[in-house]
């Protein structure tokens, strides 16, 4: 995974800013681990899983508590009713492993004091339409990728020279290795399965934007801007005489409302010598008619007739608060079948990052 990757990992796990489904093409489930060190008022310890982007699942150092984060995930103990205080007594355990293993990497790196975070992010992708598969486990510290499990060739990748002692040990052991890709193959899909069956009322509904037309200046480029949308697997374009646009169209990114909703955006610069009638905003969403809006001068917004420009400067910020506890940090190898993809306590593991083990 890129260093741009791992950095965007960030901006993703509270927000819903991922995959989801009306029509429900693709499902995923995700864990994120984040571990800090030398950073006030914030739990050392922090875990996140999402399924669709969407929170259901929370741990941190302070609480020592997992915790269900949607309504519908109370339905996990109708099949297993010590599903939380197993979690519990099992992420208590991993959070002292984490501290132990940020120490080693900072002797790794030749650190000593200031600020550092471990991540960590781990789970599967399923189509529920062609059955395929897919799964992923990275790692990084300070913002940059640490190491990564590549299920084609059941080996991990280090990008970093300090990382090259874990993978050696890691690759050297078959049995875990071929546990990783058990778990990202055939228990993560068959748990993300079962989750999404619980949430189905909220996952898998469909919301309509509203959709403006806006622009800053009468020289500015033209924003359609969409809004109230769900879920995010949508695009937004403009065409032309019926044709769709790639040139001077400028996509920004789907970003979430407070409300679990999303919204997005499209600049477009047309000439203002051209019959502005030609062009529209064609806002599409798996399963739906599309929304087309035709630009029409009349009806653009400019910046001080609307707050939208406030709302996604809060939508950013509000991505920005979520930086600190964004991103994932370690998973351990899959023992118990019965037990759903979350963390598990792996003194193997731990033993490969520390050199004392």
């Amino acid at each position: 995974m890129r260093q741009s990757t791992m950095r965007t990992l960030f901006f993703l796990v509270f927000l819903g800013t991922g995959l989801h489904g009306a029509a429900a093409v693709a499902h995923s489930l995700k864990y994120f681990y984040t571990g800090s060190s030398g950073v006030p008022n914030f739990p050392e310890f922090v875990i996140v899983g999402v399924v669709d982007e969407v929170q259901m699942f929370h741990y941190d150092s302070n609480t020592k508590r997992a915790e269900p984060k949607q309504d519908w995930m109370s339905r996990v103990t109708a099949d297993d009713s010590e599903y939380w205080e197993r979690e519990t007594k099992l992420l208590t355990g991993d959070q002292k492993y984490f501290k132990s293993n940020i120490e080693v990497l900072k002797q790794r790196f030749n650190q000593t004091g200031g600020v550092h975070i471990y991540q960590r992010m781990y789970g599967c992708e399923w189509d529920n339409e062609t059955g395929v598969v897919n799964g992923y486990d990275q790692w990084g510290y300070d913002g940059e990728d640490f190491i990564s499990f590549d299920l084609k060739t059941e080996t991990f990748i280090a990008p970093k020279h300090q990382a090259v002692i874990t993978k050696q040990k890691w690759d050297n052991n078959k049995a875990f290795s071929g546990g990783q890709k058990n778990y990202l193959t055939q228990l993560c899909p068959e748990w993300l399965k079962k989750y999404v069956n619980y949430g189905r009322s909220s996952l898998l509904r469909t919301e309509l934007p509203s959709v403006s037309l806006l622009q800053k200046t009468p020289s500015s480029p033209v924003s359609c801007h969409a809004s109230g949308f769900y879920p995010n697997r949508a695009s937004l374009v403009w065409r032309k005489d019926g044709e769709e646009l790639h040139e001077g169209v400028e996509l920004g990114e789907t970003l979430p409302n407070h409300d679990g909703t999303f919204q997005m955006s499209a600049d477009l610069k047309p000439s203002a010598s051209e019959d502005w009638g030609k062009y529209e905003c064609v806002f599409q969403l798996s399963g739906v008619k599309d929304v087309v809006t035709r630009l029409d001068k009349a009806v653009i917004r400019t910046n001080g007739e609307s707050p939208v420009y406030i709302y996604i400067i809060v939508a950013v910020v509000v991505l920005a608060l979520a930086l600190i506890a964004a991103v994932g940090f370690m998973i351990y190898k899959k023992k118990n079948a019965k037990r759903p993809p979350s963390p598990i306590n792996n003194p193997e593991v731990m033993e490969e990052l520390n050199p004392k083990g």
